[in-house]
């Protein structure tokens, strides 16, 4: 029995559905049954903050597929209840979606959360797969503006954006077979480290008009923020997910897709042809 948490949402849905084509035994932990997708599986209704009710719904599980909650003041905190939860539960493993470059110190300050999330469940004495997806490529239209324009403090570096529909057949693949990857932390990126540039480029040919990038400092990103009204651990989430790509955080490419799904990984090009609603707000 595999829990997949996160099961009504774009990354969690996308494994529930492979893993139920493949004839998996699957139980779906979700916020709200009613939204829960049709798959002929168990269904348990569960937040992560709640530990009495996300214990009960990884109990008689063997693995547990945690995606990480919505960024949050308090989201470590969820976190840490759902990896005592499975402990408790008797779970035998966690696959843990995690961040590219997860560290205490790191410089996208929402990495440090899956850094602690991370060392939480190495604590707990829970078998362990980390599969750190880089930033997803189908974010990289939302950087622009509707005129064209992507501002960040990236300076000239580079990431190696990662189609999301390649990380959910990558954690299906690992779910499947467990057993090869216990202990395993995977990099999963796309085959191409691209700086903002180049990503701008590249949104320009597919979207039929130009966009560019313009560079921010740190200070100068903060400020163009605040008048969103965002709190500020959520402004500075932003702002640093950018400097983590000057800092050198985002890249290499790693060989995750090619080695467990023996092929190739989406380009951005590529998810941007598969995906042209992405580019709505660039096309008017």
């Amino acid at each position: 029995m595999i829990a997949v948490t996160g099961a009504t949402g774009g990354l969690g849905g996308r494994v529930a559905r492979a893993l139920a084509a493949r004839g998996q035994a699957l139980r779906l932990v979700v916020r709200d049954a009613s939204r829960a997708p049709e798959l002929g599986a168990e269904v348990a209704e569960a937040e992560y903050r709640d530990g009495a009710a996300i214990r009960t719904a990884f109990d008689g599980a063997e693995t547990v597929y945690l995606v990480s909650g919505s960024e949050s003041a308090d989201r470590v905190a969820e976190h840490f209840s759902a990896v005592d939860a499975a402990a408790a539960a008797g779970v035998r493993r966690v696959v843990y979606v995690s961040f590219m470059g997860a560290a205490p110190d790191g410089v996208f300050t929402f990495a440090r959360d899956h850094a602690a999330t991370e060392e939480r469940i190495r604590a707990a004495g829970l078998g362990h797969v980390f599969l750190r997806s880089c930033m997803y490529a189908e974010y990289v239209p939302v950087f622009a503006s509707p005129e064209g324009v992507i501002r960040g403090p990236a300076g000239e570096g580079r990431a190696a954006f990662v189609s999301r529909d390649d990380v959910a057949d990558v954690a299906a693949a690992v779910l499947a077979a467990p057993e090869d990857h216990d202990g395993r932390t995977y990099d999963v990126t796309g085959p191409e480290a691209l700086s903002l540039h180049e990503a701008a480029a590249i949104l320009s040919e597919a979207a039929g008009r130009e966009v560019v990038y313009e560079r921010e400092t740190l200070e100068q990103a903060r400020e163009s923020r605040r008048p969103s009204g965002a709190p500020e651990w959520e402004i500075e989430g932003w702002v640093t997910s950018y400097a983590a790509l000057e800092a050198g955080e985002l890249v290499p490419p790693s060989e995750t897709v090619r080695e467990i799904l023996g092929r190739q990984p989406r380009t951005l090009a590529d998810v941007l042809r598969e995906h042209p609603e992405t580019l709505a707000h660039l096309r008017g």
